[in-house]
Order: structure tokens, then C-alpha cells, then sequence
């Protein structure tokens, strides 16, 4: 889509009716241009959670349009929009959402399968993530047979092996300790200076400061863009 921006929310309102009407967004603009490093920050209930699920076409503002990789996704069927998905975008849970019975190469090879990618290039391209996450001698290995932090890095490789235009990441090391979240940062480092656009949800200021920028949320309004770093320049 050329030089568009990867992501632009417009004037975004998100209410969910559960007996009172809650505001979870409440007129957000934003605008994540191509190769991008965006950390979102803001207490519970301000509307992280859900500025993610409308970036990631996992759910549809009440008010407002999205934009993803130049197309309104707020017009797309749901079968488009899972398409689009699956196409464009790569998640990290915080939970891995790993399934248990997979080994950790046919995880990764999870989303190629969808796209109709045929089984020996499903294979090698998933060995080719695992050992740009640095899990090449362990595709064979099952979730349980491996740490959080190897769990997480597959999680991670899952997300970008379909080279997508936007990796998120909701918590991504909310399970981690220091050291090893600080291993799974460098990921996402790296996949921005490979020229993914990436969008971080957390709650930790050092994570957060990892990004080119914090958006703040409050009560489902941006509050405040802490810009970090020029977003040209990668790391």
C-alpha cells in the first residue's frame, strides 16, 4: 500500500452495553506509520485492552473508522476481516496461547497452514523463525518441555512468520522475569528494524521505553504521546 500508514484509528468510540453503557474508547486518534516501534501505556480500564482488539480486527468500534495497511476494516465482513488478519498482522499474547500438543515448529507453522502455504515450506520457514528467535535445536520440543521464556520466544516466532505489516503484543513479558523479558524485547527491536510495524501494550515504564513513542490512555481517551526517540531511526 505504498507510503500509508501501517494503522489510523479516526475519531474511534468503543461502548459496550452491560446494563449501564461503558465508554471503553471514547473519540481516539491515532496514526501508526510503517516500521514504527509504539508502546501504549495507562491503568487498568483505560482502554488498552481494547484499542488492541480494534488495531488487531479482533473486534469493531462502535463509532469511527480503522485502517489497516490502507484498507477500512470497519467495512469488511467478518470473513474479510479474518482474512485480513491473518494476512497482515501477528499476535503476542502474554499467555503464549500455544497449542499443547504441537511441537514448537508446527506452532509456528500454525498460521502458514491457513494460507494455504504447502507442508514443506511450512516446515522451513518455521525452522527459519525458530532460529532467528534462537530456538533453532528445539522445533521438536513440545510447550511443556520448554521455559517461559522459550515458550514466549515461540509465541514471538509464531507472530512473524508470515512477515506480517503489524506485530502486537498485548503484556508480552507480563510472565517473565527481568532478564528474560529484556531477550524478548531485543525481538521486537529486531523485528522493527526488519521493517515490521510494532505495537506494544504494557504496564512497565522500562518496557514501554523500549518504543520510538508511549501513547498514554486515559478513560478511553489518549492523554498524552510521549515521543522517545526519532522513528526513523531503528534501536
Amino acid at each position: 500500500m505504498g507510503d500509508d500508514p501501517a494503522v489510523t484509528l479516526g475519531d474511534v468510540r468503543k461502548t459496550y452495553r452491560v446494563g449501564e453503557p461503558v465508554h471503553a474508547l471514547d473519540g481516539v486518534d491515532l496514526t501508526l506509520d510503517r516500521g514504527s516501534y509504539t508502546a501504549v501505556m495507562g491503568p487498568s480500564g483505560s482502554g488498552k485492552s481494547t484499542l488492541m482488539n480494534l488495531v488487531g480486527c479482533l473486534d469493531t468500534p462502535t463509532e469511527g473508522t480503522v485502517t489497516v495497511d490502507g484498507t477500512d476494516v470497519t467495512e469488511l465482513s467478518d470473513r474479510d476481516r479474518t482474512s485480513l488478519r491473518g494476512d497482515e498482522i501477528g499476535f503476542v499474547f502474554q499467555t503464549f496461547n500455544l497449542m499443547p500438543k504441537l511441537t514448537a515448529r508446527e506452532n509456528v507453522a500454525l498460521p502458514l497452514i491457513f494460507q494455504g502455504v504447502p507442508g514443506s515450506r511450512r516446515t522451513e520457514r518455521a525452522d527459519e523463525i525458530l532460529e532467528r528467535v534462537g530456538l533453532g535445536d528445539r522445533g521438536d520440543h513440545r510447550p511443556n518441555e520448554l521455559s517461559g521464556g522459550q515458550r514466549q520466544r515461540v509465541a514471538i516466532a509464531r507472530a512473524l512468520v508470515t512477515d506480517p505489516t503489524l506485530v502486537l503484543a498485548d503484556e508480552p513479558t507480563g510472565n517473565l522475569d527481568t532478564e528474560t523479558g529484556a531477550i524478548i524485547m531485543d525481538l521486537f527491536d529486531e523485528a522493527r528494524a526488519a521493517g515490521n510495524t510494532v505495537l506494544v501494550v504494557t504496564h512497565e515504564r522500562h518496557i514501554a521505553e523500549r518504543a520510538d513513542r508511549i501513547v498514554h490512555l486515559l478513560d478511553g481517551r489518549v492523554e498524552r504521546v510521549e515521543p522517545l526517540r526519532d522513528p526513523g531511526a531503528a534501536g
